[in-house]
């Protein structure tokens, strides 16, 4: 494909706000892209593109260009320049990887870009693009799994929706897409992968409310429930809601959900997504302390808590989270996942059931904070089952979830 610069120059605008000003990426590219109306869709499929395989590849092409810090933004046009000449080997495509006669790419050498590149290879954390702490703990967590796991991680997403029974079918959505514009998933009724790229967030059909965009694994967690039309139904960490609007969907509108969280504007959101949606049950509240928690005790059939977490099962949708997350951060966030387990559950009556789920492969802050409440609590809880999805063999993010119910 021809480099144009002002789309080069665009892409080098993302990346320094992604980099220096520490913005997130979809932010970033969702913005830059409203920013100018001249650009057609093949412009803004390069900007997007090239904007996230650089974030998720940034050790990998840094190592590449020799650069061992990125500050200036003539060595952002570097890391760009560099990209072009290794991402047809990186993706495998068979697109060309000359660069243009340009004075912003004269200092980068072909020949010893391709060379260092080969040479990242030797070591994973380079050639899988991950900062040492990451691989260091993935492999300590996961052992041999780690390898395949973090390779599966680094592969684009595939896109997928889940249709909004409230509103639509199965078979009406997929004529939407015509005869081969979708997969079926097995197991996952509602489930559709597009067969191509598109941005279906600004079709008729999404903003009637047809349909959600959401990933297999995530489409798992609601339905692990176990949720009967009329049960009262409590999201705790609800926040946009993509999974409290399945539970809406599985409730068929009979009985109720309340969708809790603490911060007010992702509750804003749901309520818009639920209104388009056709969700006639929902309630929501913002947490502001535990004795809100303690006042709904023993009042939910169902309670799901999609705790807070590294979000290191689906780096595949946010690569930029692996430069952002910090080993402080993690440490935190599982206090504040055992805190919430040991509270919110008691928002479960007797003989109702919980889901504890996480968006990590880490079994730190998933299957052993499990395991650990169980051992405190066997007397008046008892674990039911757990699942566990893998992205190198499920071709899905990386979600856990327990199913507990209260004796």
């Amino acid at each position: 494909m021809k480099l144009y610069k002002g789309l080069v120059a665009a892409t080098v605008e993302a990346l320094e706000s992604i980099f220096i000003k520490n913005r997130h990426a979809d932010r970033v590219v969702e913005q830059l892209l409203k920013s100018n109306k001249k650009w057609g869709a093949r412009d803004r499929a390069f900007i997007a593109g090239n904007t996230y395989e650089i974030v998720r590849w940034w050790r990998l092409i840094k190592f590449s260009a020799g650069l061992d810090r990125v500050d200036e933004t003539e060595e952002f046009w570097e890391i760009v320049g560099v990209w072009q000449l290794i991402k047809p080997l990186q993706l495998r495509t068979e697109e060309e990887s000359a660069l243009p006669d340009w004075p912003e790419f004269a200092s980068i050498d072909a020949a010893d870009v391709l060379a260092k590149y080969h040479e990242g290879f030797a070591e994973r954390k380079i050639a899988q693009s991950i900062p040492d702490w990451i691989d260091e703990l993935g492999a300590l967590e996961l052992g041999n799994n780690w390898e395949g796991e973090i390779a599966a991680l680094n592969e684009q997403a595939p896109l997928v929706i889940r249709v909004n029974t409230l509103k639509a079918s199965i078979d009406s959505v997929k004529e939407l897409f015509g005869e081969d514009g979708t997969a079926q998933v097995d197991g996952l009724p509602d489930a559709l992968i597009l067969n191509k790229r598109q941005n279906v967030l600004n079709q008729e059909a999404f903003k009637q409310g047809f349909f959600e965009v959401q990933d297999v694994g995530s489409q798992l967690i609601a339905p692990y429930l176990d949720i009967q039309p009329g049960q009262s139904v409590i999201d705790a960490c609800a926040g946009a809601g993509g999974k409290t609007l399945h539970i809406a969907a599985l409730l068929q509108n009979e009985g109720s959900i309340l969708a809790m969280d603490i911060e007010y504007h992702k509750l804003q959101e749901l309520t818009k997504r639920a209104s388009r949606n056709g969700v006639k049950n929902l309630e929501t509240m913002v947490i502001q302390s535990d004795e809100i928690i303690e006042k709904l005790a023993g009042t939910a059939d169902r309670l799901l808590l999609d705790v807070p977490c590294s979000g290191l099962g689906v780096l595949r949708r946010n690569p930029d989270s692996k430069w952002k997350l910090k080993p402080q951060f993690l440490e935190e966030i599982k206090k504040v996942q055992w805190h919430i387990l040991t509270t919110y559950s008691q928002m479960v009556k007797p003989g109702g059931k919980m889901v504890y789920a996480t968006c990590s492969i880490l079994p730190s802050e998933s299957e052993n904070q499990v395991k650990r409440f169980m051992r405190a609590n066997k007397a008046d809880w008892k674990f039911i089952s757990a699942h566990r999805t893998s992205p190198s063999k499920d071709q899905s993010d990386g979600f856990y979830m327990a199913l507990l119910q209260k004796k």
